[in-house]
């Protein structure tokens, strides 16, 4: 019998996914079996209120997360910090932080650094037979550097590590110890921006990005035969910024993201004459092979129409993507209205939401803030608000 301890975990992780994974309804979705999945969520509040769309943008320190080849253009020092309560609708104790900082080296670029934490609050230790052996904390957290530099006027190319490392209970009920995962992610990027074009005395600006983020190995919390694959995630976006004059300018943006994580399913038998007998048991690809495997159709498991009994669904490649759509409205580049729309699939994890936000800079200083209207009822990220704070050095 599972101890209360790793039940636990596993309502950890279920939460997370749904928070901010595109987690299908049964175990043979290939988006539901990644880890870590908080390496997924959208950081900044800025690019939260227009959809999440932010892989075209990527115009300030959080290019980090979006698109290290937006570090290119940039100059100057920056430093940003971003906090949200997370899931506020089912709990308290859960917040996420991200703090941020990019500085341009003259001729040779512009580097940056992230911290990312995920504070999953504190759990009751229980053994077999219920009796309480204490508390422990869980988290995860992630560590990394970028880095973008232009190739020609208009092509810019990025690239980051981090570390990172899970830890969800390092504790030991029976024969089996957890601890905590780590694991290391590398992205590749690149941003292209045509040449600034007029509509009669509008001016225009035309960006293409992409993004692939978090490649690298499976993570493990106790051997290496459950380790599980990391969330390897490819965007593509775009980005059109319309000025109409010195104090009024508009950006429309819109993402396309994939989850490249591929699991395969087989059974075990004791007795392959005896269907009884059979188990199923799953694996993934690593992240190299996932890259070019995850570009199938996948079988999911679900409820059938009017009924109890359950029926395989099939969702194509444009069903398992992740779509946002966004804007933004800035007046003398002093205070910005924004608002977006994001879409999953409902058989591939069911988000759908708008969001709201607006921002303020004034010298050097920034604020930014953000707001989720969930349009699912109950839903986890209901009320889900993030406020992000930018000092900027080059102004």
């Amino acid at each position: 019998m599972k101890s209360h301890t790793f039940r636990s975990i596993h309502i950890l992780t279920l939460l997370i996914l749904v928070a901010c994974s595109s987690l299908a309804q049964n175990a043979n979705a290939q988006t539901g079996a990644a880890a870590v999945v908080f390496l997924m969520i959208e950081p900044d509040s800025r690019a939260a209120g227009m959809g999440n769309a932010g892989v075209a943008v990527a115009d300030n320190a959080n290019a980090l997360f979006w698109n290290p080849a937006g570090l290119a253009d940039q100059v100057g020092t920056e430093v940003a910090l971003t906090h949200s309560n997370w899931l506020p609708e089912l709990t308290s104790d859960l917040f996420f932080e991200y703090l941020v900082a990019k500085h341009h080296i003259k001729n040779w670029g512009t580097v940056g650094a992230h911290v990312t934490f995920l504070n999953l609050g504190e759990h009751e230790h229980r053994d077999e037979i219920n009796t309480p052996l204490g508390t422990f904390r869980s988290y995860d957290l992630s560590v990394g550097v970028s880095y973008g530099f232009k190739v020609t006027e208009n092509l810019s190319l990025g690239t980051g590590v981090r570390w990172i490392r899970s830890n969800l209970a390092s504790v030991s009920v029976g024969a089996q110890q957890s601890r905590p995962g780590v694991s290391v992610g590398v992205d590749i990027a690149a941003l292209y921006k045509f040449p600034e074009f007029y509509l009669g005395t509008v001016a225009g600006q035309y960006n293409l990005g992409f993004n692939l983020a978090n490649m690298g190995p499976k993570i493990q919390y106790s051997d290496s035969e459950q380790a599980d694959p990391i969330p390897t995630l490819l965007r593509f976006g775009q980005a059109l910024t319309l000025e109409f004059d010195a104090y009024n300018k508009i950006t429309l943006a819109t993402d396309a993201s994939k989850i490249l994580v591929r699991q395969r399913v087989s059974e075990e038998c004791i007795d392959p004459s005896d269907p009884e007998t059979c188990i199923p048991t799953f694996s993934s690809d690593p992240f190299y092979r996932a890259i070019f495997s995850a570009w199938t159709p996948i079988e999911i498991l679900t409820s059938a129409v009017n009924s109890e009994e359950q029926e395989f669904r099939s969702l194509s490649v444009i069903d398992q993507l992740l779509l946002s759509v966004g804007f933004e409205y800035w007046y003398n580049n002093l205070f910005a209205a924004r608002g977006g729309y994001f879409y999953e699939n409902p058989y591939n994890g069911n988000r759908e939401f708008l969001t709201f936000g607006a921002g303020i800079r004034y010298n050097i200083v920034g604020v930014d803030f953000s707001y989720v209207y969930a349009m699912k009822e109950n839903h986890p990220l209901s009320d889900t608000m993030r406020f992000s704070l930018l000092l900027n050095f080059a102004r």
